[in-house]
């Protein structure tokens, strides 16, 4: 359990060196999801009291709100070396089988996406993950055997867009289940405050401020949007980036006041004036919109959701009137009275 931190550059996702840097490294430099942090730290110290790996642990929730970032960051509060891989990546069972038996002991199995695995794939981690077991078949036909062989105690980790999709016996093999919530504007304006220093920029309260409304509650988007804000600045040639340049480049890059871009606005319209405020379904706004449906389920539609700009019905999505008032329309008499925004106030 003394071995240092390693991520293996093999499985790990070519990042540039600032997208790299602007990660925590542990778990008090992690800003927001505080009930998850909390907890988090008390499992975290009872297994090092313990001397032992964590518990497996499953993290879910929308993309870009850390579950990668934490997940590293276990592997080093633990001072354990991380194995990075994706449930797509992991075709056959033998390719499972090869991770599992060159494990450390204490390692951490990091595993993306881990509702893409394969059913035959889900059935060799089980044993690992409850006995530190692993079953092979050797040859075919009659002469076929089976081995069971030892592998050492390790975490796995899995991260997750799609809680639902994953089968109910793997759901239950872990024992820390953690749900990752959007941000609010306070915690995403730590996040930019801090990424801004990193990125050798100072950048003013009010255009911090700025940003952070408009980044979805999403602190990769947050950083995404810096970034660019930042190029913005150099060119001008500014030392500090304020509220006028924020403005200028976020007007550019099409994001309005409250974070929708060009594609939510464009759903937004495809629902209201195609199809008459809907309901419309999934597949056939996609094929309007010309955007994957996958991609509309789980980029796009939570925040618009969240904004209560749209509703999910039996028939399909409906616009509310909140969003016939963001696109600049009157909303039919028909339409009822909105939840308020997620960021209002």
């Amino acid at each position: 359990m003394s071995r240092p931190s390693e991520v293996d550059p093999v499985q790990l996702p070519e990042e540039r060196s600032y997208e790299l840097a602007i990660r925590p490294k542990r778990l008090r430099e992690f800003i927001g999801q505080d009930r998850l942090k909390a907890n988090l730290a008390v499992f975290l110290e009872a297994a090092r009291q313990r001397d032992e790996p964590l518990d497996h642990l499953l993290l879910y929730g929308p993309p870009g709100l850390g579950k990668t970032t934490l997940a590293h960051i276990v592997a080093v509060e633990m001072g354990a070396p991380i194995h990075v891989t994706s449930g797509p990546a992991i075709e056959r069972p033998g390719d499972l089988v090869g991770i599992l038996t060159n494990l450390d002991s204490g390692a951490v199995l990091f595993v993306d996406e881990i509702h893409r695995l394969s059913r035959p794939v889900e059935e060799i981690l089980y044993p690992a993950m409850e006995d530190c077991k692993v079953d092979i078949l050797i040859g075919k036909g009659p002469a076929a055997r089976s081995i069971r062989l030892d592998v050492p105690r390790f975490t796995v980790i899995g991260a997750t867009t799609r809680q639902g999709l994953l089968t109910g016996p793997l759901r239950d093999r872990f024992g820390i289940v953690s749900h990752f919530a959007f941000y609010d504007s306070e915690a995403l304006f730590e996040i930019i405050t801090r990424s801004a220093g990193i990125l050798g920029y100072v950048i003013e309260p009010d255009a911090a401020r700025v940003l952070a409304m408009r980044a979805r509650g999403t602190p990769r988007i947050a950083n995404r949007l810096l970034r660019r804000v930042r190029d913005f600045a150099q060119v001008e040639g500014l030392e500090a980036i304020g509220k006028p340049i924020v403005e200028t480049a976020l007007d550019a890059l099409e994001v309005d006041h409250v974070g929708l871009d060009r594609v939510d606005r464009m759903i937004l319209r495809a629902i209201i004036d195609k199809y008459s405020g809907g309901p419309v379904g999934l597949e056939t706004l996609a094929a309007t919109t010309g955007e994957d449906s996958g991609t509309i389920e789980d980029v796009y539609e939570p925040f618009l959701l969240q904004q209560g700009l749209i509703q999910r019905t039996p028939r399909g999505r409906s616009a509310t009137a909140a969003a016939y008032r963001h696109l600049g329309q009157e909303p039919p008499s028909s339409q009822g009275a909105d939840a308020p925004s997620l960021f209002e106030g």
